[in-house]
C-alpha cells in the first residue's frame, strides 16, 4: 500500500487537531493526564528537535556549498556576477516581504497583538524582556556580532549570525589549501551535511505528531478564531512574493536583460508548474535547465553554472517568507522590533537562505535560528506549518523563476543573444 505524502500527512493531522480542538477542553484528560498537558508535551519536542539540528545543519550545509562551488575553478567572472545577483535580487525580496509585513502587520488583531488568540505561552514581558536584551543597540553592533570571540560560545548562545559568517570564510578558505587536506575536509562536511538531512527526515516524519499536538493545543484554548491572524498571515506572504514575482524580477529582466517579461513566462511555464507541484528546486532543476536552453536559448555553459548554483543557494521566496514569519511572530507576541533589530532579521534571512535553503523542511529551520537569535520563542513554528504547504508551493516557484531570470540575465551580459531578445 503506498504511504501517503508528507504534506497530505500533515493536511489530515492539521484537520484532526481543529476536531479534537473543537470537541475537547481545557479540563479534558486521557488516561487521568490532562490531555493539554499532553499535547504541550509532544509539541515541545518536536520543536526541541528542529532546534537541535540548527548549529550542526548550518555549519555543514554553507561549508559544503561553498567549498563545492570553488572546486571547479568557478569562482571567476562567471561566479561573481551570479552570486552579486542572488544577493541582490534575494535581498529584495526580503525587504519586500518586510515593507509590507509592516504595513498590514498580521500578528495584531484590532491592534492588539494576536498572542492570546493564537494561544502563544509566553507572556509578552518576559519576551519583551529577552528581545531588548538581544537587540542591537544599534545597526553597526549587528556587524560586530559577525566576528564572534568564540564560535562555540557564540553558537550555544544563539549567536548564529558569527556563527554563518565563520561558516561562510571556512568554506571558501577550503579551496585555498593543498589537494589532499582539501579532499579531505570536504568529504568530511558532506558526510556530516548528509546525515544532518537523513535526522532532518527523520524529525520531519514526526511532522504531522507535531502539528496534531501544536494547532490541537491552540483551538482547545483560544477555537477558531486562532486562524484569523493565520489567514491574515498567509495573504500577507502571497502578496509580497507575487510583488516579487510579477514586478521585481520582470523590471530586472526587462532592464538588465532587454527581455520581455511576458516572453519569459511563456519560457519557464512547465518549469513553474513542476516547481509549484513539487515543492522542490532540486527537483524541478533538470525542467528548469531544459526551458532555459531550449525556450530561453541560454549557453549550456552558463546554465550549467548558474542553474544549479541557484537551486542551492538562490532563495528568494523562501527568504522573504522567513522574514514575514519572524515579524508576525514578533508582532504576535507585541514585541516592536526597532529599526536595527529589523535589519538584524534581514541579514539572517539573507544568509539563512544561501546556505540553508536547498535542505529538506529548510524554511523552519531557518526561521527556527532567527527567532532564537534575537530572543523569540519559537512555539508559534507549528502554527505557521498549518498554512506552510501552499505557501511552499508558491515560495518554491518563485526560488526557481528568479534561477531562470538569473541565467538570462547573466547570459546577456556574457555577450550571449538568447532566444528571447531576437
Amino acid at each position: 500500500m503506498p504511504r501517503l505524502k508528507l504534506h497530505w500527512q500533515i493536511l489530515i493531522a492539521l484537520l484532526l487537531a481543529v476536531m479534537v480542538g473543537s470537541i475537547a477542553s481545557k479540563e479534558s484528560s486521557l488516561l487521568g493526564v490532562s490531555l493539554l498537558s499532553i499535547l504541550s508535551f509532544i509539541g515541545t519536542m518536536f520543536l526541541n528537535a528542529l532546534k537541535m539540528l540548527i548549529v550542526p545543519l548550518i555549519f555543514s550545509s554553507i561549508i559544503v556549498g561553498i567549498g563545492n562551488l570553488g572546486s571547479k575553478g568557478n569562482l571567476g567572472r562567471l561566479g561573481t556576477k551570479t552570486l552579486i545577483y542572488y544577493l541582490f535580487t534575494s535581498a529584495l525580496a526580503i525587504l519586500t516581504g518586510l515593507l509590507l509585513v509592516n504595513l498590514i502587520q498580521p500578528g495584531l488583531i484590532d491592534g492588539e497583538p494576536a498572542r492570546n488568540i493564537l494561544g502563544l505561552s509566553e507572556n509578552t514581558e518576559s519576551v519583551l524582556a529577552r528581545v531588548e536584551d538581544r537587540g542591537p543597540a544599534d545597526v553597526i553592533a549587528i556587524f560586530q556580532r559577525m566576528i564572534p570571540v568564540n564560535i562555540i560560545s557564540a553558537a550555544a548562545q544563539g549567536q548564529m549570525l558569527g556563527l554563518i559568517f565563520f561558516s561562510l570564510l571556512f568554506g571558501y578558505f577550503i579551496n585555498h589549501i593543498n589537494d589532499g587536506p582539501r579532499e579531505t575536509l570536504r568529504n568530511f562536511w558532506q558526510g556530516v551535511f548528509e546525515v544532518m538531512m537523513k535526522m532532518t527526515d527523520l524529525v520531519m516524519k514526526f511532522a504531522p505528531i507535531g502539528v496534531f499536538a501544536l494547532v490541537a493545543k491552540v483551538v482547545m484554548i483560544s477555537g477558531l478564531a486562532a486562524f484569523k491572524p493565520l489567514a491574515v498571515f498567509f495573504f500577507t506572504v502571497l502578496a509580497a512574493l507575487a510583488i516579487h514575482l510579477l514586478i521585481t524580477l520582470p523590471v530586472i529582466l526587462k532592464l538588465i536583460a532587454g527581455v520581455r517579461p511576458v516572453k519569459h513566462f511563456q519560457a519557464m511555464s512547465a518549469a513553474l508548474l513542476t516547481a509549484f507541484s513539487t515543492s522542490s528546486s532540486a527537483a524541478t532543476l533538470p525542467i528548469t535547465l531544459d526551458c532555459v536552453e531550449k525556450n530561453a536559448g541560454v549557453s549550456n555553459k552558463t546554465s550549467s553554472f548558474v542553474l544549479p548554483l541557484g537551486a542551492t543557494v538562490n532563495m528568494d521566496g523562501t527568504a522573504l517568507y522567513e522574514c514575514v514569519a519572524v515579524l508576525f511572530i514578533a508582532q504576535a507576541y507585541g514585541a516592536d522590533l526597532g529599526i536595527a533589530q529589523q535589519i538584524s532579521v534581514v541579514v539572517l534571512a539573507l544568509m539563512t537562505s544561501i546556505g540553508v535553503a536547498g535542505i529538506p523542511a529548510a524554511s523552519l529551520v531557518a526561521i527556527t535560528l532567527i527567532l532564537t537569535s534575537v530572543g523569540l520563542p519559537a512555539e508559534a513554528i507549528g502554527l505557521i506549518l498549518a498554512v506552510d504547504r501552499v505557501l511552499d508551493m508558491c515560495r518554491t516557484s518563485v526560488n526557481v523563476f528568479s534561477d531562470s531570470c538569473g541565467a538570462v540575465t547573466i547570459a546577456r551580459t556574457e555577450g550571449e543573444e538568447t532566444l528571447l531578445t531576437k
